[in-house]
C-alpha cells in the first residue's frame, strides 16, 4: 500500500452533535486529552480560574460557557488522524450545525443520562438520517443521577426510528456508577475515581469472578447479572453494515467529566468507523482514493483574528492530497487559484500546513470569492459537488443601523455575516437594503449578529421581532424565468413575498395552514422545503 494509500485509509472524520449540556465540548475535549492535543481538558463552564474550552474561541463563547459556532480539531491516537468538528449544541444554535454535517462521515450524538432525547437532537438526527451516516451515541453524565438505561434505549428507538445495541452497559449511576460491562469482551471495566484530566484508572474483572462482588457490592453484581441476561435475550444482533449506513446505533455508557468510559467509546468507535467516504457530484462519484485533489467549502468564518481582519474558507478535502500552492480550480468562479497559506485549525489555534489527504479539514484564506457549497477540483476537471442544502429559518426580525450614516458599515457587516451562514438576510422585492428581515435558525444567533455588528463593525443595531415561523422557496420552472410580484400571487394576511441576496424568491409564512392555503389557491406555484438541494 502507498503512503498516499495509506494516509487516507488512517483518516477519520466525524461530528459531535448533542442537545445544550449533554457535555459534548467536553467529551471532544477529553479525546483532545487522549490524542496528547492537549495537555490538560477545560470545562465550558466553570468558575473563573478554571480553563475554558479549547473549541470555544469566540468571546461570546467564553462569556457565555456555550459553544456558538462549529470548530474543527484534528488529533492523532493509536495511529489514526482524527479530524473533529464539534458543533453547538445550545438550543439556539446555528444553520452551521447542519452544514458541518455535510462535511462529516459520521456523528457522534451525545445524550444527557437525566435528561434522554431532546427536541434539537431530534432535528440533528433528521439530517444524520437524511445523508444515511453512521451515527454513535454517547449517554454521557454517569456520574451524575440517571435514567433507566434500558428506558433511554427504549427512548431513543422510539423518538429516533433507529435501533440501537447497547456495547457497554452501566453498573449504577451518580456516586454508586461502578464501572461498565463491555459486551463484545464479556468483561466488567471498573474504574477508580481521578482527577479530571486524566486517563481514568480502569480494572478489568470477568463477570463470574468472585471479586466483583467486593469491587461493586453484592446486589450490584447480582443487579448486573440480571440484566446482561436480559440485554442478551432482548436486543437486536449487531451487525457494522447496519452501523456504517445508519440504520443502528451502537450505544455506550460513560461520563465524560470524570473520564469514565471515554477511551473505551473512542476505541470502538474507530474500530467500526470507515475510512473517508465517496461523494456525489451529480451522476459522478468522487472516490477519496482518487490521484486528483477536490473539496468543498461547508464553512466561512470572519475575523477569527480581529487584528487581521481577516476570513477562513474551511474545506473538507474529498479526494486526493492537497499540497500548498499547488493551483487548482475553483469551479464556481470558473478559474484556477492557488490556495496560499493553508491551514489546520485547533479553534482559534491554526498551523500552516504544507499537505492534507481526502478527509481533512483545511482552512484557507478567502479574499471574498468562496460561498457555501463551492466546490474545488485538479485543473482539467469540471465536476460540481452536490450543492449544500439551505435549511429554512424559524425565527425573524427587521433590522437596521439606529446611526443613518452607518449604513455602509451595517451593510457590509450583514452581508459578511450571511456569506458565512450564521444568518439568512432577505429584502422585500424592488426595494432597497436599509432594512434588512434577519432569517435564523435558533435565536441565539440574533445575539451573536448584535455583537458581531457592535464589536467588528461599530454599529448599534434597531431590531423588530416579526410573526413569520415558516419559509419556502419559490422553485422556477426556468431559470429565466421574470421574478413574481406580489399582486401576481394570492397571499393572506400573514403571508409575505421575499427575496435572499442571491435574488431567489422566497415566501414567510406565520402558519402551516397558511402554506396550505398558497398552494391551494395559486395553481402551478411550486414551493420547496430547503433551498439549493434536493435530498
Amino acid at each position: 500500500m502507498s503512503k498516499y494509500e495509506s494516509e487516507i485509509k488512517r483518516r477519520r472524520t466525524f461530528a459531535i452533535i448533542s442537545h445544550p449540556d449533554a457535555g459534548k465540548t467536553t467529551l471532544t475535549e477529553k479525546f483532545l486529552l487522549y490524542g496528547g492535543a492537549i495537555a490538560q481538558a477545560g470545562q465550558v463552564k466553570g468558575k473563573k480560574n478554571t480553563r475554558a474550552a479549547t473549541s470555544d474561541w469566540m468571546e461570546i463563547e467564553k462569556q457565555r460557557g456555550i459553544s456558538v459556532t462549529s470548530s474543527v480539531m484534528q488529533f492523532q491516537y493509536e495511529g489514526f488522524c482524527i479530524n473533529i468538528l464539534d458543533t453547538p449544541g445550545h438550543q439556539d444554535f446555528s444553520e452551521d450545525t447542519y452544514r458541518t454535517l455535510m462535511a462529516a462521515d459520521s456523528a457522534v450524538m451525545v445524550i444527557d443520562a437525566a435528561k434522554g432525547v431532546e427536541a434539537q437532537t431530534r432535528k440533528l438526527f433528521k439530517v444524520c438520517a437524511l445523508r444515511d451516516i453512521p451515527i454513535f451515541t454517547f449517554i454521557n453524565k454517569m456520574d451524575r443521577e440517571a435514567r433507566d438505561p434500558f428506558e433511554l434505549c427504549e427512548e431513543l428507538e422510539h423518538e429516533l426510528g433507529i435501533d440501537t445495541y447497547a456495547m457497554n452497559w452501566p453498573i449504577g449511576c451518580g456516586k454508586e456508577f461502578k464501572g461498565v460491562y463491555d459486551r463484545q469482551n464479556r468483561k466488567v471495566i471498573h474504574f477508580t475515581s481521578n482527577t479530571n484530566a486524566k486517563a481514568a484508572t480502569a480494572t478489568e474483572i470477568e463477570p463470574d469472578d468472585p471479586a466483583l462482588a467486593d469491587l461493586i457490592g453484592a446486589a450490584k453484581r447480582d443487579q448486573l447479572v440480571d440484566e446482561i441476561e436480559l440485554l442478551d435475550g432482548a436486543s437486536c444482533d449487531f451487525d457494522v453494515e447496519r452501523v456504517r449506513h445508519g440504520k443502528l446505533s451502537p450505544v455506550f455508557f460513560g461520563s465524560a467529566l470524570t473520564n469514565f468510559g471515554v477511551e473505551p467509546f473512542l476505541e470502538e468507535f474507530l474500530r467500526m468507523t470507515t475510512a473517508p467516504l465517496p461523494r456525489k457530484a451529480g451522476e459522478e462519484v468522487i472516490d477519496s482514493f482518487d490521484d486528483d485533489f477536490s473539496a468543498f467549502v461547508f464553512k466561512i468564518q470572519a475575523n477569527m483574528n480581529k487584528a487581521h481582519r481577516d476570513r477562513i474558507a474551511f474545506m473538507r478535502v474529498c479526494s486526493g492530497k492537497f499540497e500548498a500552492d499547488k493551483e487548482v480550480y475553483h469551479v464556481q468562479g470558473g478559474k484556477k487559484i492557488r490556495l496560499s497559506r493553508p491551514q489546520q485549525l485547533m479553534a482559534a489555534e491554526r498551523e500552516i500546513i504544507e499537505e492534507a489527504y481526502a478527509g481533512d479539514i483545511i482552512g484557507v484564506f478567502d479574499p471574498g470569492i468562496f460561498s457555501i457549497g463551492d466546490t474545488l477540483c485538479a485543473p482539467g476537471k469540471k465536476f460540481k459537488f452536490d450543492p449544500i442544502p439551505t435549511f429554512a429559518p424559524e425565527h425573524f426580525q427587521r433590522i437596521r443601523s439606529i446611526d443613518t450614516m452607518k449604513r455602509k458599515q451595517f451593510l457590509k457587516g450583514v452581508e459578511q455575516i450571511a456569506q458565512e451562514g450564521a444568518i439568512q438576510i432577505f429584502k422585500t422585492p424592488y426595494s432597497g437594503m436599509e432594512e434588512v428581515i434577519v432569517g435564523v435558525v435558533g435565536t441565539l444567533q440574533f445575539d451573536v449578529l448584535e455583537y458581531r455588528l457592535r464589536s467588528e463593525y461599530n454599529v448599534e443595531l434597531y431590531k423588530e421581532g416579526l410573526p413569520f415561523e415558516y419559509l419556502r422557496w419559490i422553485v422556477k420552472e426556468e431559470e429565466d424565468a421574470p421574478a413574481l410580484k406580489e399582486e401576481d400571487l394570492l397571499l393572506p394576511n400573514d403571508a409575505k413575498l421575499v427575496e435572499d441576496y442571491k435574488g431567489n424568491q422566497l415566501l414567510l409564512f406565520a402558519s402551516q395552514w397558511s402554506i396550505q392555503w398558497v398552494q391551494d389557491r395559486n395553481k402551478g406555484l411550486k414551493l420547496a422545503e430547503f433551498g439549493g438541494a434536493k435530498f
